[in-house]
């Protein structure tokens, strides 16, 4: 009876994995802030990355929302480091796009900040180390401000370089201050001209209110044009490699399209039909076995559970549906 039970929830589960669609796969690149780099130095003391911390806050709003499959920063700065590609080349879309592309993407989320620090233009008195013209690291302003920070960002094919959507967010700080990030608190990463814009420290002060604000509205605009990013027919092709019971290992993965969730055919290849007159193999017999649902996937192969009565070998096509 157990048996049975397993089995059963084994194909609901296999079902439901087929029944949604295939989430688009995003890369997200960190945002240039050329524009607004003086005033960041100004902030913090320093010229901090403020592109990266915002493109890390996208990255896991995207995550968190399932509206899409996104990479890994570790993957992209692989191949950024293999193809020796600049962090100056990040908003140009046919560069990004070259690199979506190697990355194994569909589209890639390029960005910039075009606002970021207060809403007037007065700056502190004292500042860090006493030096003036820095504000809002402690010292004392001229008034009290609000935080506003603004961001763009453009949806582009890895396949054409076009533009498939462009997104912006504004945020604004419901609170006032003579200080957009207090006095320093432990917001920062440790590292030099880091920061954590993720931690609920930052988050707290004024600007980290502006800057969640501005990535929310952004975030919200990504997601509403997920429908924009063309879907690819990915075609499957390969070879049952090893059968333990009903788990197969195959010889595609990752760089041949396959996901995890991905639910394959297994056939047995026959004999070859040929044409008679050139001898040229038109097509061959197949006999269908059953359905494999993969479970794990690296780049060069697969794991999945069989589900099928016929007895599958060493050898056996696998293919994805309809071919």
């Amino acid at each position: 009876m157990m048996k049975r039970f397993f089995l059963i929830a084994m194909v609901i589960a296999a079902a439901t994995a087929q029944a949604q669609p295939a989430r688009k796969r995003v890369a997200v690149f960190d945002f240039d802030y050329a524009t607004v780099q003086s005033g960041v130095s100004g902030i913090f003391g320093q010229n901090v990355d403020v592109g990266k911390g915002i493109a890390d806050l996208i990255v896991d709003r995207l995550v968190n929302d399932g509206t899409y499959s996104v990479i890994e920063r570790k993957a992209i700065n692989k191949i950024m480091a293999e193809q020796n590609f600049s962090n100056s080349d990040r908003a140009d879309p046919n560069s990004a796009a070259k690199l979506g592309k190697i990355l194994g993407v569909e589209a890639i989320i390029i960005g910039s900040i075009t606002q970021f620090g207060r809403d007037d233009k007065s700056v502190g008195l004292g500042g860090v180390g006493g030096v003036a013209g820095r504000y809002g690291l402690g010292g004392i302003g001229k008034k009290e401000s609000k935080a506003v920070v603004a961001i763009t960002a453009r949806m582009v094919s890895t396949d054409t370089a076009e533009i498939l959507a462009s997104s912006s967010g504004k945020g604004e700080s419901k609170r006032s201050g003579a200080s957009l990030v207090g006095g320093g608190g432990n917001w920062g990463s440790g590292g030099a001209g880091g920061i954590n814009m993720g931690s609920s420290n930052f988050a707290n002060t004024i600007l980290g209110e502006a800057v969640n604000a501005a990535v929310t509205q952004l975030c919200g605009q990504l997601n509403a044009n997920a429908s924009r990013m063309p879907t690819k027919i990915i075609t499957i092709d390969g070879l049952v490699a090893d059968v333990a019971g009903n788990e197969l290992v195959m010889n595609v993965g990752k760089n041949a399209g396959v996901r995890v969730g991905d639910r394959l055919q297994v056939k047995r290849v026959g004999r070859a039909i040929t044409d008679p007159a050139t001898g040229k193999v038109l097509r061959r017999s197949e006999t269908m076995l059953g359905d494999v649902v993969i479970k794990e996937v690296d780049d060069v192969s697969c794991t999945g559970t069989y589900l099928g009565q016929g007895q599958v070998k060493v050898g056996d096509a696998v293919k994805s549906g309809g071919q």
